[in-house]
């Protein structure tokens, strides 16, 4: 999918900053909802189970967020998930699941969440979108906290 997929406002409003934000946001929003609901589904891990059951509701509420302050004639995708991502991870089970879920969700997926809302909170254009990235925020970076934490617990390095 193309930045102009995720982000495609009838009179072209959004600068690239903003379109790429919009994309990012989606992508990251979609795809840890998914591998949540896959977590549940692959783990027997409690700490893993715990961890996929909050992230599958702060996504779901920044997604609501994202939703309601996207300018009118922009379209937030409502699925826009990472389908490499959720595939590499559907086969597996239990330690090997919760090591590669942990890693490439818990850590990598909100590494680079946080630096594209960050770009979008210094560089963006749009103020209600600039905002919205200000405001998930501190959400991201506590998801990040938690994805290390667990991470240690299971061994996984970065």
């Amino acid at each position: 999918m193309t930045t102009e997929d995720a982000a495609t406002p009838a009179d072209n409003t959004l600068s690239p900053v903003d379109q790429n934000f919009v994309q990012a946001a989606t992508v990251l929003y979609s795809t840890q909802i998914d591998a949540g609901k896959t977590a549940h589904k692959n783990t027997s891990n409690a700490d893993v189970r715990s961890f996929a059951r909050h992230m599958i509701a702060d996504f779901m509420r920044l997604t609501v967020q994202l939703k309601g302050t996207a300018p009118e004639g922009v379209t937030v995708p409502k699925d826009n998930s990472d389908t490499a991502l959720l595939d590499s991870l559907r086969p597996l089970v239990g330690a090997d699941f919760d090591r590669a879920y942990v890693r490439k969700l818990g850590l990598e997926a909100h590494r680079i969440g946080i630096a594209a809302f960050e770009k979008e909170a210094k560089d963006g254009d749009n103020p209600s979108l600039k905002q919205a990235a200000l405001d998930a925020l501190p959400t991201l970076r506590e998801h990040y906290l938690m994805g290390q934490k667990l991470a240690q617990k299971l061994g996984v390095t970065e």
